[in-house]
């Protein structure tokens, strides 16, 4: 696939809340080893609110799709998730602009854009053991794959395979951030429930720009 339209915008969104939904109970189980419990809770109720808006209609543009994704996530989900991933889609949908759609140098701005909005929002870094260590090497291996001629479908699947690698190495590392950064050394051992959800979301977006 060489862009996504907001069809597929919309069809990578309705496949996150599909896989939110049928992970629910997993994400809530690393959450409830380093968190509040709460985090596939609260993703599932937040998705389920993005995807009621969309059932009601399609906004014509990329940047309004992203932005309602945004605002809605922000209003519905509790916790942390709701800012980190509503800052992300807003973020997004402010750098994409008014278009119909998204070439893979479109998308990996938006993208690039929603990791820095994320890094002001949650003041992280690598090694931190959130969401960044799974966003921050899919970021950087949707552009290198651009830059090496894949289309957005092949950098998609790139992005994917490095969030999962990004997720997997937290489960060694003492978190320094949020609510698990109490634990202290007790937190290592465990995957950051945020950097799971964030490679499913590079997973969904991998099938969405492959079909």
């Amino acid at each position: 696939m060489a862009a996504l339209d907001t069809a597929a915008v919309a069809d990578w969104i309705r496949r996150f809340r599909d896989v939110i939904a049928e992970k629910r109970d997993w994400l809530t189980e690393l959450d409830s080893a380093i968190g509040d419990a709460d985090h596939g809770a609260n993703m599932a109720r937040g998705m389920d609110a993005v995807v009621a808006k969309l059932d009601v209609g399609v906004p014509g543009t990329v940047d309004e799709l992203l932005k309602t994704v945004g605002m809605t996530l922000v209003s519905s989900v509790g916790g942390a998730s709701g800012p980190l991933y509503g800052t992300l889609f807003l973020r997004m949908g402010m750098t994409a602009g008014p278009v119909a759609e998204l070439d893979g140098a479109g998308l990996a701005a938006a993208l690039r854009a929603g990791l820095e909005g994320i890094v002001a929002r949650g003041k992280a870094e690598a090694g931190d053991k959130t969401m960044f260590d799974a966003m921050a090497p899919a970021v950087d291996a949707f552009d290198a794959a651009l830059a090496g001629g894949s289309d957005v479908g092949a950098a998609s699947a790139a992005a994917a395979e490095a969030a999962a690698a990004g997720r997997d190495a937290t489960e060694p590392l003492v978190a320094r951030k949020g609510r698990a950064s109490y634990l202290g050394e007790r937190s290592a051992g465990h995957l950051d429930p945020g950097a799971a959800s964030t490679t499913l979301l590079f997973e969904t977006l991998a099938a969405a720009s492959a079909d």
